[in-house]
């Protein structure tokens, strides 16, 4: 098999992931161009580096560290990482081989398979992760739960107290939860009804 059929099965696999997987799934069009880029990027790199004296090693490092500082400048959700981390696989397959064979292409189909059954939604449904601000100080746990379950409309599945500011009466929560099905949850209650 050429190369160039190499390149055109990871150019036709990121579209896969990008545009048939990704996108109707996350619905985070500012991340189309993460995705595609650092998939072309990788490929570029990589096919560089097989014909160069300079080892792939220092090529690939260069890469992970740039990946390391782009995860860490914005918080990404678990999938929206493992969409990044296959945009990358996709372009490494693409571009180290030499002489591409079709293990190449069963092992692209392999990081689809596996992103396409790993986040589909047929897998039930998904947590959902919110930082509110409560307008009460909370020190008891199960209260603090139970009032989060009742302004969610759904079952609290953990609770991070980020803060509880006693004088100004406020606690800051990260808190993960099951949104119930077909439940609106109820309009908030004013400030001086607590």
């Amino acid at each position: 098999m050429p190369t160039y059929a190499l390149y055109a099965a990871d150019l036709v696999a990121i579209s896969v992931l990008v545009f048939g997987l990704f996108l109707p799934r996350n619905h985070r069009p500012e991340l189309i161009v993460a995705l595609l880029t650092v998939n072309v990027g990788v490929l570029a790199v990589a096919s560089a580096l097989t014909t160069s004296t300079i080892g792939a090693g220092l090529g690939l490092g260069l890469f992970g560290i740039l990946s390391i500082i782009r995860l860490r400048s914005e918080e990404l959700a678990h999938s929206e990482i493992a969409y990044y981390f296959a945009a990358l696989t996709l372009g490494l397959l693409g571009g180290l081989d030499q002489s591409p064979t079709w293990v190449d292409l069963a092992l692209m189909a392999a990081v689809l398979g596996a992103v396409a059954v790993g986040d589909s939604p047929r897998l039930g449904r998904r947590p959902q992760s919110q930082q509110l601000l409560l307008d009460r100080a909370y020190v008891d746990r199960g209260a603090l739960t139970a009032h989060l379950e009742r302004i969610l409309g759904g079952t609290v599945l953990s609770v991070r107290v980020v803060r509880t500011d006693i004088v100004n009466d406020t606690t800051l929560v990260d808190v993960r939860y099951l949104a119930s099905q077909g439940v609106v949850p109820p309009a908030p209650v004013p400030a001086g009804a607590r």
